[in-house]
């Protein structure tokens, strides 16, 4: 008799997990892995169904059985996904040549090619969680390597506007309430025209030269003040989940992880902070 509950086996066919190299035991213990992360310590049997069935479980199943090297599971991955990525990266970088050396080495990444000290694989497709779609994960993934090449090759330059946020994926995540109370509580914490300057560059969309004419300061200070404030939030996230009952190293990853589920609750709160006065064309550039 298996040691876990009966839906699960059905949650099991329904990922294809078979397909990808995983037995119903090692979805098992995917699910309750992600469960230990994401679900309150009070959570009971219903409530973690529940959250495992709004899982995006074929994806999941994907993204591990790649993890784990299984070559159906990759043959299947580079069908869907190879030209996305190629796209999604040239997109990003705004050049083609500069995309595909962007998505190239990302590939090497979800593969797997580095090993931990035990031996093991380890390949970034093993972070995804299945809260939201892969698609969506490894856009938010390959920008957020973007940045950091950028921050690493012009660490003393200002930041640059070529470098604007990701667009935001049209799709519905499962946010873990401890991360969105923190994320509004650290938000809360900020003073008002901090809470501005984010709703002022993140939602508007507005440049950087823009508002440093509405703060009538030069621009690169703008751009320290939002890498300050994107610095100070997520300290101030991160002791948020650790008042939760998250160790610290919990708490990074589940940011590290999951940095879409951030947009949610931030998107929310710096709505009702957006002052229509200080830009009064409305936002329209």
């Amino acid at each position: 008799m298996s040691d876990y509950p009966s839906y699960i086996d059905g949650l099991y066919e329904e990922s294809s997990g078979r397909n990808f190299g995983l037995t119903a035991p090692d979805f098992a213990r995917i699910l309750r892995e992600i469960g230990v992360r994401y679900l309150p310590a009070d959570a009971g049997e219903r409530e973690a169904e529940a959250f495992y069935r709004a899982l995006r479980l074929e994806d999941l199943a994907l993204a591990r059985g790649c993890a784990e090297g299984n070559d159906t599971a990759w043959d299947c991955f580079l069908i869907r996904y190879r030209t996305k990525l190629y796209d999604a990266a040239t997109g990003i970088a705004r050049d083609e040549s500069v995309g595909r050396e962007l998505a190239d080495s990302l590939y090497t990444d979800l593969y797997g090619m580095r090993q931990s000290a035990a031996g093991e694989r380890v390949s970034k497709l093993a972070s995804y969680t299945g809260r939201g779609s892969l698609e969506g994960w490894l856009r938010t993934v390959l920008a957020q390597e973007y940045i950091n090449r950028y921050r690493r090759e012009r660490r003393t330059a200002p930041f640059d506007e070529t470098v604007q946020p990701a667009a935001p994926v049209n799709e519905t995540v499962t946010v873990d309430p401890r991360l969105e109370q923190a994320t509004s509580e650290a938000l809360k914490e900020l003073p008002a025209d901090d809470r501005l300057l984010l709703a002022s560059y993140y939602l508007d969309g507005r440049k950087l030269a823009e508002i440093a004419r509405v703060e009538r300061v030069h621009e690169s200070t703008i751009s320290r003040r939002l890498d300050r404030l994107a610095s100070a939030l997520r300290k101030r996230i991160v002791r948020g989940l650790r008042d939760r009952g998250l160790t610290g190293r919990a708490a990074e990853e589940m940011l590290d992880a999951d940095v879409r589920d951030i947009a949610v609750d931030v998107r929310a709160t710096l709505l009702q902070e957006r002052d229509a006065r200080a830009f009064p064309d409305g936002g329209q550039g």
